[in-house]
């Protein structure tokens, strides 16, 4: 969602109305999942895409006029060929479903926006939670479930509310957006997060690279180092936090979370080793290591000296990054952004032509 924030800031500055389409059901596996977004405006301009591009995109983008223009939410079914879903991903024809609702961004008090800026606020905060918005409804109606307990808005009924918010909560849980279906009652449930942390030991050229590519995956960065002619804000324009001080205190003072990546560059063992023997007890979803593996060897050894279990080492991504070839460091810092985000999916990393060649085996065939 934090996307749509930042689109919503870039239209709002020259647009009065907006309207949002949100793919929200897909039959079959596509590049795009539930929760993808485009926002046209009133001029025309287009931010984001629901799909990858082609056929599809520009028919929302032709239905996104007439909905700007009746100002109220429509449910886009979209019956694809097989030509045109394999363009976007599906291997035959299906069905696609793209909702669509107008935002007054002129308009403070316009309901939708009031939902979207609250959400925001929230995960700003670092709280989590789900909008659920009802797809059927010409009146746009909206549920708003937060973390700490708080519900806004309704869907209609109490016991509607009282459904919908039990399925918000077991998604929020998960961290999946869905569409959900109750007493033949369709509804969105979208989840909004917190930006995932990068976290950053070291001020050198590869940390700057890190940082500026990382903006663009939407993290939020933080650059730790103890040098202060390094940790400028001339050297890192794009970071969110620049912190000057000893990393193995600063960084226990961000969340070492499954959400959080730690990168260490600084290539300091003054620095390395209290921040690995730290890092290693927490729940964090990447740690990384620039350095060969004799230099990681020799540094995992000291960890473990001073008192950390051998079996965590493996958590540690030494030599960091893909095989890519990396020399410069900006290639190193998209090899070390490829490994976090496989690693956040869950994913090998690997060629995608040879999952999708592994995939065609198991179903038969290739088309």
């Amino acid at each position: 969602m934090s996307e749509l924030f930042e689109h919503i800031d870039q239209l709002r500055r020259s647009s009065g109305r907006v309207a949002v389409a949100t793919l929200v059901n897909t039959r079959g596996t596509t590049p795009r999942k539930e929760g993808a977004r485009m926002l046209v405006d009133e001029h025309g301009r287009v931010l984001g895409s629901v799909t990858i591009g082609g056929c599809v995109d520009a028919q929302v983008i032709e239905e996104s006029s007439d909905v700007l223009g009746a100002m109220k939410p429509r449910l886009l079914e979209m019956n694809l060929g097989d030509e045109e879903a394999w363009e976007i991903g599906l291997t035959c024809g299906g069905t696609i479903e793209v909702f669509v609702e107008p935002i007054a961004l002129d308009r403070p008090s316009d309901p939708t926006l009031a939902y979207y800026e609250r959400a925001r606020v929230h995960a700003d905060r670092g709280g989590r939670g789900a909008l659920v918005s009802l797809l059927d409804d010409p009146e746009g109606k909206k549920l708003l479930i937060l973390d700490d307990g708080r519900v806004e808005g309704s869907l209609g009924t109490p016991a509607l509310d009282a459904r919908f918010t039990a399925e918000a909560r077991a998604a929020i849980e998960c961290g999946k957006s869905q569409t959900v279906v109750r007493d033949d009652v369709r509804a969105f449930v979208e989840v909004f997060a917190p930006a995932a942390l990068l976290l950053v030991v070291g001020a050198g050229h590869v940390a700057m690279a890190l940082v500026s590519q990382a903006k663009l995956l939407g993290y939020r960065t933080v650059v730790i180092d103890g040098r202060p002619r390094f940790a400028t804000p001339e050297r890192f324009p794009d970071v969110d936090e620049l912190k000057v001080g000893i990393p193995s205190e600063l960084i226990r003072t961000y969340p070492l979370v499954a959400s959080t990546a730690l990168v260490l560059v600084a290539h300091d063992y003054k620095y390395d080793i209290p921040v690995l023997k730290h890092a290693l007890e927490q729940p964090l979803g990447y740690i990384g290591m620039l350095g060969s593996t004799r230099r990681a060897n020799a540094i995992l050894n000291l960890v473990v000296e001073d008192g950390v279990s051998r079996e965590l080492l493996g958590r540690v991504h030494v030599p960091i990054g893909l095989d890519i070839g990396a020399q410069t460091a900006p290639e190193i810092a998209l090899a070390v952004l490829a490994e976090i985000q496989a690693a956040r999916a869950g994913r090998s990393g690997r060629p995608l032509r040879e999952v999708a060649r592994e995939r065609a085996g198991h179903n038969g065939g290739t088309r």
